[in-house]
């Protein structure tokens, strides 16, 4: 499967660079989303604007239109199948008011992923539900149970076989799992070693990309919101960085948002929407506070590859990224009259 990060690089330099964010444009309500899922962004708009509907209401209709669509085969049903062949989904959904969660990982056989990340933010006391006893919960709030496997996905897991099982995400394990498919079995700990390039390498060249989304609506109260189906052939019960709060996305209404995409498995490491927020209230602006989080991560990771969208109390927004030669980011506020694309040149290490 080709690079998704290195194709939106391709057709992103047909774009004129941004490199000033239009803060003082930009007004609540607002919507901010990463990459170019601008249906998303639009659906989202309209609730938060016509509707005059919540941040949080915004930001599940909005992510759903991801799900619904298949964005980049990314977020939804049909795409990044695990290494049995099946699609899983991880969603995320916070409220800055009162700083609850919801979020759901690896659920199986539900579509409506970050809808179900509502219920468990509304009808439990818990932040998050994992697996088959998340679609278990589902079905008892009233979402259909079905496949989330497509003739696609089925295609990609069945190429991904014939190639031995290339790449995959298990090191020190024989087979090797290099040349080989498993079932595998770990070496003995003494001859363990350390891989994290060859993890770098591996999402350098095989990437997902997550919708993250952040909103502010009309009373000022402020959400952030993520849905994806992971990584691309990730070992089965793998749960990514959106639905963690703090890593996929962070939302506080006396600060602002951010929401991250990117190799999950690194980014949950730094919490790096948290981070972003965090910086904020330290007095950071919204680009800067995205610059800051990303350096954290490549100062341990120099090949990480991601991006984080940011956005503040009083509807200023910015965005970083590393690993990549640009970042596409949505955003829609009242003084445009349509959703815009921007971009920001990121960092790379040597």
């Amino acid at each position: 499967m080709k690079n998704l990060f290195l194709l939106f690089s391709q057709y992103l330099n047909l774009l004129s660079p941004s490199t000033t964010v239009h803060a003082e444009n930009a007004k609540f309500p607002i919507v901010v989303n990463t990459w170019g899922f601008t249906n998303a962004t639009v659906k989202a708009w309209d609730v938060i604007n016509r509707q005059k509907k919540s941040a949080i209401d915004a930001i599940v209709e909005g992510c759903s239109v991801c799900e619904r669509e298949q964005c980049d085969g990314t977020v939804g049903y049909g795409g990044s199948p695990n290494e049995n062949g099946e699609t899983c989904l991880d969603a995320f959904l916070m409220d800055g008011r009162t700083m609850n969660v919801g979020a759901v990982g690896s659920i199986r056989n539900i579509k409506d992923a970050i809808a179900v990340a509502k219920h468990v933010l509304l009808y439990t006391k818990h932040t998050m539900l994992v697996g088959e006893q998340a679609t278990d919960f589902a079905v008892m709030m009233g979402f259909k149970k079905e496949s989330l496997s497509t003739e696609k996905s089925k295609k990609i897991h069945s190429d991904w076989k014939s190639q031995n099982c290339q790449p995959n995400f298990w090191q020190n394990v024989l087979p090797s799992p290099e040349k080989h498919c498993g079932p595998y079995v770990p070496i003995s700990e003494e001859f363990l070693t350390a891989s994290r390039e060859s993890h770098e390498s591996l999402f350098a060249s095989n990437n997902h990309d997550t919708i993250g989304m952040v909103a502010i609506d009309t009373s000022g109260d402020i959400a952030a919101g993520t849905s994806t189906n992971g990584a691309n052939h990730k070992i089965p019960g793998r749960v990514g960085d959106s639905p963690i709060p703090g890593s996929g996305g962070y939302a506080d209404n006396s600060v602002g948002a951010a929401a991250a995409t990117g190799d999950g498995d690194i980014l949950m490491r730094f919490l790096p929407s948290m981070l972003a927020v965090e910086f904020m209230r330290n007095g950071m602006s919204p680009d800067e506070a995205g610059r800051k989080a990303m350096e954290r991560i490549s100062r341990h990771y120099p090949k990480f590859v991601g991006g984080i969208v940011v956005i503040d109390k009083n509807g200023i927004y910015g965005a970083a990224c590393h690993g990549i030669d640009y970042f596409p980011f949505s955003v829609y506020h009242p003084k445009l009259d349509g959703v815009k694309v921007e971009k920001r040149e990121c960092t790379m290490s040597m």
